[in-house]
């Protein structure tokens, strides 16, 4: 990803041993996501949502963040997506976003003056969160006969590893991938946050006409939150697999939507919480 990484010189400390080296570090910066949209007649611009991300497929990050947090539905919601505002001068990055949605769709201003209610640190408590997603009119992931093998499973972290181009680079950055039941990656995204490298692959897929993705599951870098797998969920996906533990919160939601959720992905071992009949 352009502009992903900043080179720099860095002091490295090994007893009482000082080397000067050449690093890289992973670029965090703003992004601003911009809604356009019609309200009686006139076209308006609202500011949604200011998120720190690794610039590159800010495109994707924003049709993603809009998608899971149900403010669009479909592709044809959207006339387009384009860079706006100044570039940024210390970077020469664009730092915003705007999203211009078709004549006709409405918008919910409630549900936009509320879209982070789901975060860990909101302070809304997990009977709250998993209600909002009943009220949208969410239902369970069906059973289907769609089946991931177990070997694949294990063989996806070193997968996904050798898709992280920039990681490589800077060992900072989360990776967030779609596959389907064979282990191939249909999209691999990376970001310094964790909830971003999931709205790029979602946007990914959305802007490819692929959601629902009910042919595919959805494996992240570190642990599974909450937050992803209500994302995971959104995006009709039946597997979500973390490298990482997950929280109490996502082993709840995926027992009662029945997403198969896969935990501690390392070595030939993992755990199921969920749905594990998707395992075979």
């Amino acid at each position: 990803m352009p502009g992903a990484s900043q080179p720099l010189t860095i002091a490295r400390v090994s007893d009482n041993l000082r080397t000067r080296l050449d690093d890289q570090v992973a670029v965090e910066e703003p992004l601003e996501i911009r809604l356009g949209f019609e309200q009686a007649g006139d076209r308006r611009t609202e500011s949604v949502s200011i998120t720190m991300r690794t610039p590159g497929h800010d495109a994707e990050l924003a049709t993603g963040f809009l998608f899971t947090e149900g403010i669009i539905r479909q592709r044809e919601d959207v006339a387009f997506v384009k860079p706006c505002g100044p570039i940024a001068p210390d970077s020469g990055n664009h730092n915003a976003v705007r999203v211009e949605l078709e004549s006709g769709v409405a918008v919910d201003f409630d549900r936009l003056q509320r879209h982070f209610y789901t975060t860990s640190s909101c302070g809304v408590c997990g009977k709250a969160s998993l209600e909002a997603l009943r009220v949208q009119g969410m239902t369970a992931i069906p059973a289907g006969t769609l089946r991931f093998r177990q070997d694949m499973l294990i063989a996806l972290p070193d997968t996904l590893r050798a898709a992280q181009e920039t990681f490589d680079q800077t060992g900072g950055l989360h990776a967030a991938a779609a596959f389907d039941n064979a282990g191939k990656l249909i999209v691999c995204r990376e970001d310094v946050g964790r909830h971003n490298a999931v709205d790029k692959v979602i946007g990914a897929l959305f802007d490819q006409a692929l959601l629902p993705a009910s042919e595919y599951g959805l494996i992240v870098s570190g642990r599974a939150s909450f937050e992803l797998m209500q994302k995971t969920l959104l995006a009709g996906m039946p597997l979500l697999a973390a490298v990482g533990a997950p929280s109490s919160l996502a082993v709840q939601l995926a027992r009662e939507f029945n997403v198969t959720l896969a935990g501690f992905l390392r070595g030939d071992t993992f755990n199921l919480y969920s749905a594990e009949e998707r395992i075979s």
